[in-house]
C-alpha cells in the first residue's frame, strides 16, 4: 500500500473512532440526565420538540442549580412543617379548595426555607427538577388541577388528587418519610393523605380513591394564620 493510501486509512480510522466516542459520550450524557431528571426529562423533550435542545436546557438547569445555597431542614423544622401539613389536611374536610391552595403555599414556603429562589411556577418546577425530578411531575399535576378549580371548578375528588400530588412533592422536599401527620398513618393522619409510603408513586397509585374519616384537629385556623418561621437561620 502506498504512503498516501496508508495516510487515508489512518484518517478514516481516526474519524470512525471519533464518531464512536461522540456517540458513546452523548448516550452516556443522555442516560445520566434521564436518571437525574426522571419523568421531567421526557417532559422537556415534549416541550421543546427536540431532544438535543432539551438536554442542553437540562444541563443549563444543573449549572443554575449548582449556584443555589441549599440546605436541609432541621429536625425542628420538619416537625413544624408536619404539623402545618396536618392543618392543611384537616382543612380539606370542609374547605377543599382553600386547603389545596394552602398546600401549594406550604410547598413554596419549604422551597424558600431550603434556599430555592423565588420565581414563577414554571421556573420553580424546573429548579426542583434537578434534585426532585421523579416528584416534580406531582407538583405540575397539582397545579393544573388547582388552576382548573379557580377557572371553572372541579370535583372534590379532583381536589383530593391535587392534595395527594402536593403531598408527594412536600415529602420529597422536606425529607419526611414516616411521620404519621404527613403519611396518613396513625390517629392523627386523615385518610385523605394516605396514598402510600413513597412520594415517587406512579400516577395510577396517586389516582387511587381514598376515603375520609372526618377526624378534626384542635384548630380550624387556616394555614395562613399558623405561626410562620423565617427559615433564614442556618444550621451546621
Amino acid at each position: 500500500m502506498s504512503t498516501g493510501g496508508i495516510i487515508a486509512l489512518v484518517v478514516v480510522l481516526v474519524l470512525v473512532l471519533a464518531a464512536v466516542a461522540w456517540v458513546a459520550s452523548r448516550q452516556t450524557r443522555r442516560n445520566r440526565l434521564r436518571r437525574r431528571f426522571g419523568p421531567e426529562y421526557e417532559h422537556r423533550v415534549a416541550e421543546t420538540g427536540d431532544r438535543m435542545v432539551a438536554e442542553r436546557e437540562l444541563m443549563a438547569l444543573e449549572q443554575r442549580h449548582s449556584r443555589f445555597e441549599l440546605r436541609p431542614l432541621s429536625d425542628a423544622e420538619r416537625v413544624r412543617y408536619a404539623e402545618q401539613w396536618t392543618v392543611v389536611q384537616e382543612q380539606f374536610v370542609d374547605r377543599p379548595g382553600e386547603a389545596t391552595a394552602a398546600a401549594e403555599e406550604l410547598v413554596n414556603a419549604v422551597m424558600r426555607d431550603r434556599g430555592y429562589p423565588d420565581g414563577d411556577f414554571e421556573q420553580r418546577a424546573r429548579d426542583l427538577s434537578v434534585e426532585h425530578g421523579p416528584s416534580v411531575g406531582h407538583y405540575r399535576e397539582a397545579r393544573g388541577i388547582r388552576l382548573n378549580h379557580e377557572s371553572g371548578g372541579v370535583s372534590t375528588e379532583d381536589l383530593r388528587r391535587a392534595l395527594k400530588h402536593y403531598r408527594a412533592i412536600f415529602m420529597s422536599l422536606t425529607g419526611i418519610r414516616d411521620d404519621p401527620r404527613v403519611t396518613g398513618e396513625g390517629p392523627m393522619g386523615p385518610n385523605v393523605a394516605h396514598t402510600g409510603p413513597d412520594p415517587h408513586a406512579t400516577r395510577a397509585d396517586m389516582d387511587a380513591p381514598a376515603g375520609r374519616d372526618g377526624t378534626r384537629m384542635p384548630t380550624d385556623r387556616p394555614i395562613a394564620d399558623q405561626p410562620r418561621h423565617t427559615g433564614r437561620e442556618r444550621h451546621a
